[in-house]
């Protein structure tokens, strides 16, 4: 997990990949979400927000092509990982991002810089001059990352796993409003319930930029079964809950997904990623 939420210990890596129980159903049918496969270029418009999606299934000449785009301390910190999958789903993250912005910046991917702010989160760096904002998550087989302009945005993948949706993770990590909502679920309800309200906490939280500077019992999200994903309360700053759209793109694959963006309005693009595709054109991102 990439986000900002920090999970209890279980043991080593080896345990816990020999433990994960990844819970089905995640791509149900009749989902909304669409996830469109590329034929043609494509501009990232001022009113959208898109999220892209890749998989760890990449042949090895696509691993090689992003990681040369990666900075040098990105590469080292791909090779010092001790399981490949780790590895992949960072190369193929920051590799994904890198050809996309380097696509809508009209630049080579490897001359695309970012910078952090004091919470870790990336951010393109502050001589391209540029509106775009992405943000980037990765769980299980999945990649995605999320692109707009002029507009914060956060994204948030899980892997949903029984073992994880307890009892005692939700109380130490929800607020007393969502505990009340989860454990008046049947229970074969809650674990999905659990992976939808983390994911949607998260991905706020992304999008604010400020980690968990902001308590987590201080705001709540929508997320009971059938529910519209949406924050419902933001003690923290009222006027909140109506700055920020939250949507639950469906990313199949055993995950729960979550997207986070300013203002309201905005169009939702789903986009499967293939090597062979064409990417961004430049006119709208100038």
């Amino acid at each position: 997990m990439d986000g900002v939420f920090k999970r209890p210990a279980t043991g080593d890596a080896s345990e816990v990949a020999a433990q994960d129980e990844p819970v089905q159903g995640a791509a149900r049918a009749g989902s909304e979400t669409a996830w469109h496969r590329l034929r043609d270029a494509y501009s990232l418009a001022p009113n959208e927000v898109q999220v892209w999606r890749a998989t760890l299934d990449a042949s090895q000449e696509d691993i090689g092509k992003f990681m040369r785009v990666l900075s040098a301390e990105e590469r080292a910190h791909a090779q010092g990982f001790h399981f490949a999958a780790d590895s992949r789903r960072h190369i193929i993250g920051r590799g994904l991002s890198r050809t996309l912005l380097g696509h809508c910046l009209a630049r080579p991917a490897d001359e695309v810089e970012f910078e952090y702010n004091g919470f870790g989160k990336p951010r393109l760096a502050a001589d391209l001059r540029s509106s775009i904002e992405f943000n980037i998550s990765h769980s299980g087989d999945l990649v995605l990352v999320a692109l707009t302009l002029g507009r914060a945005v956060g994204i948030d993948v899980e892997r949903m796993q029984s073992r994880m949706a307890t009892e005692e993770i939700a109380t130490r990590f929800f607020s007393p409003n969502e505990c009340q909502t989860l454990f008046s679920l049947v229970p074969e309800l809650q674990c999905e319930a659990f992976f939808s309200c983390w994911t949607r906490k998260e991905a706020y939280l992304k999008a604010r930029g400020d980690g968990l500077s902001l308590p987590l019992d201080t705001f709540d999200v929508a997320f009971a079964p059938g529910e519209e994903p949406r924050l419902l309360a933001t003690r923290h700053d009222p006027g909140e809950a109506h700055r920020f759209t939250m949507r639950a793109p469906d990313p199949g694959h055993g995950c729960k997904a979550a997207l986070v963006a300013e203002g309201s309005g905005w169009k939702l693009t789903c986009w499967d990623w293939r090597p062979e595709h064409p990417t961004c054109s430049t006119a709208s991102a100038r």
